[in-house]
């Protein structure tokens, strides 16, 4: 099996962003470690529209050149983090819109979620669990999270508070855990459609 592949997806597009920072912190601290390889993907690098592809992506047959870059740099990867926001009790559209872009290429892998809002985000990340289900992507039961009150100042400047730290730790170890594992299912499947 190879290295472990991780990105970390930065969940909201919108400008004035809290989530770029959120998970350059993600980032910091993920390449302390020698078990797997980690990445930054920005969503607002790959200017997805509004779904346009016409055939459901469960098929994998994608027509635009947009959606084919996005499905070649989630098919690199063995594992993510998720960083979310809290918009209006779930996650953000931009993130929902392009999880929904493709299909094949989230199965089989796992999944870490790193939320913030002014209650943490943990119901944004509660949403996103159920939608990673469908997706057969495998998340771990450690979450970290952070308060737009507590972990932000004027809700902008981010400046966590403490203990996130050990929480991410056993996070990614989780993540890391699985996401090799599952490199083997992937494998089996492959074999077994060879």
């Amino acid at each position: 099996m190879s290295q472990v592949r991780i990105g970390i997806l930065i969940g909201s597009t919108r400008p004035g962003r809290n989530g770029d920072k959120v998970a350059k912190w993600v980032l910091d601290h993920a390449v302390e470690r020698d078990d797997a390889d980690f990445e930054l993907v920005d969503l607002a690098d790959f200017s997805l529209p509004h779904l346009d592809e016409a055939v459901p992506a469960s098929r994998g047959q994608y027509a635009n050149e947009h959606t084919r870059a996005w499905a070649d740099k989630i098919d690199s990867f063995d594992g993510f983090v998720f960083v979310t926001p809290e918009y209006n009790h779930s996650t953000s559209g931009a993130l929902k819109n392009a999880i929904d872009f493709i299909y094949g290429e989230w199965n089989n892998k796992a999944a870490a979620l790193v939320s913030y809002g002014v209650h943490g985000g943990l119901r944004a990340a509660e949403h996103l669990r159920l939608v990673l289900g469908e997706l057969q992507i495998a998340d771990v039961r450690q979450q970290v999270s952070f308060s737009l009150v507590t972990d932000f100042e004027d809700y902008t400047v981010f400046a966590p508070k403490g203990g996130q730290e050990a929480q991410l730790t056993t996070q990614l170890d989780q993540l890391v855990s699985w996401a090799g594992a599952l490199q083997g299912v992937r494998e089996q499947k492959l074999a077994a459609a060879a």
